[in-house]
């Protein structure tokens, strides 16, 4: 069974246990507080912070004020097109529900930081042997048989893992149990086929910046590796018609070339 996160956005205090825990387990350095306008700490993703808490100050339908804390890392999306467009395999989606990065095969063509609809993979740009560098959902934990190390430290209980499809289930209980409270709607479900980063909200998700910032609300259902499909599958038979045409230039050229020169020969 794949498994997923729920990010109950309304449970989430701000208290950034998430993004100590990550660094923590990850042994990744310390990152200097910053302020700014998306009051996020530190202030975007980086090769050194796989997930971070932002906040938006909102205003609920019936006009009321709301400061919602919403946390970011890579979504694991079930059909990942950072694996897609990864020509040596180095990105590969596990059964288990991860996506994780083998730096060894890595040949730094960052195809994959261009293929990301949400541009989660980063690049280590000060490193003389630079990986690509993303949250790989505790894969190493998970195998052990235990929960990503943010989920295991949050207090509140915004982070909820395990089955995927159990807590799709679980984030329309909450929203049938409190129908003004949350969106009737969980993001991450089946935006760009399905993610396993699963988010309740108490606000329009396009409030909260789910829809900047790398994530869209308006990538609609389908994988967006069945959008390059198409296109990628005559990607072998024009190569090999290029190749062949330019192999029969070659020779064409080549004649003429033999033809002036006994032409000449001949005067």
């Amino acid at each position: 069974m794949t498994k997923a996160m729920l990010i109950d956005v309304t449970r989430c205090i701000g208290c950034r246990g998430c993004q100590v825990a990550c660094k923590s387990w990850n042994d990744l350095p310390a990152s200097a507080t910053t302020f700014s306008e998306t009051g996020s700490n530190p202030r975007y993703l980086d090769c050194n912070t796989f997930t971070r808490v932002l906040f938006r100050e909102t205003t609920t339908a019936a006009g009321e004020f709301k400061l919602v804390f919403v946390k970011r890392q890579c979504m694991h999306c079930r059909e990942p097109a950072c694996a897609s467009a990864c020509p040596v395999g180095a990105l590969a989606k596990t059964p288990e529900g991860p996506v994780v990065y083998d730096e060894a095969r890595c040949i730094g063509c960052r195809y994959c930081m261009l293929a990301c609809p949400f541009q989660i993979p980063k690049y280590e740009w000060g490193s003389l042997a630079p990986r690509v560098r993303k949250c790989d959902f505790c894969a190493d934990r998970q195998a052990e048989g235990l929960k990503p190390a943010c989920a295991s430290t949050c207090p509140t209980g915004a982070l909820l893992f395990g089955e995927r499809d159990e807590l799709i289930e679980e984030a329309h209980r909450r929203i049938a149990a409190k129908p003004a409270a949350y969106v009737p709607s969980v993001y991450g479900e089946t935006i760009a086929g399905g993610t396993s980063m699963l988010y309740l909200s108490p606000v329009p998700f396009d409030s909260i910046g789910l829809d900047r910032g790398g994530m869209p609300t308006d990538l609609g259902d389908q994988p967006l590796t069945r959008r390059s499909h198409g296109w990628m599958s005559g990607v072998p038979l024009v190569a090999a018609t290029v190749g062949s045409l330019a192999v029969g230039l070659y020779y064409l050229n080549q004649r003429r070339h033999r033809v002036l020169e006994s032409e000449a020969k001949e005067a």
